[in-house]
């Protein structure tokens, strides 16, 4: 969501800027020459056209709606788009410490990569849930509870302030031994 916010900021301060220089090619242009038509925008016909509609119109209040709507959605996908950090338990009352969910999934995927039996791992944190996708050339099994005995020391070693849920799957893979 971060990467349509970066596309959409842009987008609408360009959007911004060109009805701002419209704007102001359209004044400068009636107080120069005021009896000529306009340049770009229809203006006049535009305010004949609103000075006919009362707020009760359903024109005017399907525009309403509709900018409500876009602003909904703009707002929505900025609430979205903001960092999921992972919060560490505050050494004093006046720091907060924070680490990034990569950070805390590099650190499981190295406990995970460290087991004996592990032969392949994927790991994804976020600050309620680590999912770790295994391969071992062993039995699943077994591994699986190594794997989460290893993942479960490493989150209680850490100064995490709320403990994630831990999903751990393996699956056997082809090779030699």
């Amino acid at each position: 969501m971060r990467f349509v916010l970066r596309l959409l900021s842009p987008v609408l301060g360009l959007l911004v800027a060109a009805v701002g220089l419209i704007t102001t090619i359209e004044v400068v242009t009636a107080w120069v020459a005021p009896a000529s038509s306009p340049l770009v925008v229809p203006w006049p016909t535009w305010q004949a056209a609103l000075l006919s509609s009362t707020w009760s119109s359903p024109v005017v209040r399907g525009v309403a709606i509709g900018v409500g709507v876009v602003g909904l959605l703009v707002l929505l996908v900025a609430l979205v788009a903001r960092r999921h950090d992972v919060r560490l338990t505050d050494p004093v009352p006046e720091v907060t410490v924070t680490t990034s969910p990569r950070s805390l999934a590099r650190a499981v995927g190295h406990e995970v990569r460290s087991h004996a039996d592990v032969v392949s791992a994927s790991v994804v944190a976020s600050s309620k849930k680590v999912v770790i996708k295994a391969g071992t050339l062993d039995a699943p099994d077994d591994v699986r509870a190594g794997v989460r005995e290893r993942v479960d020391e490493l989150l209680s070693r850490l100064p995490l302030a709320r403990r994630p849920r831990v999903s751990v799957s393996v699956a056997a893979t082809k090779g030699v031994k």
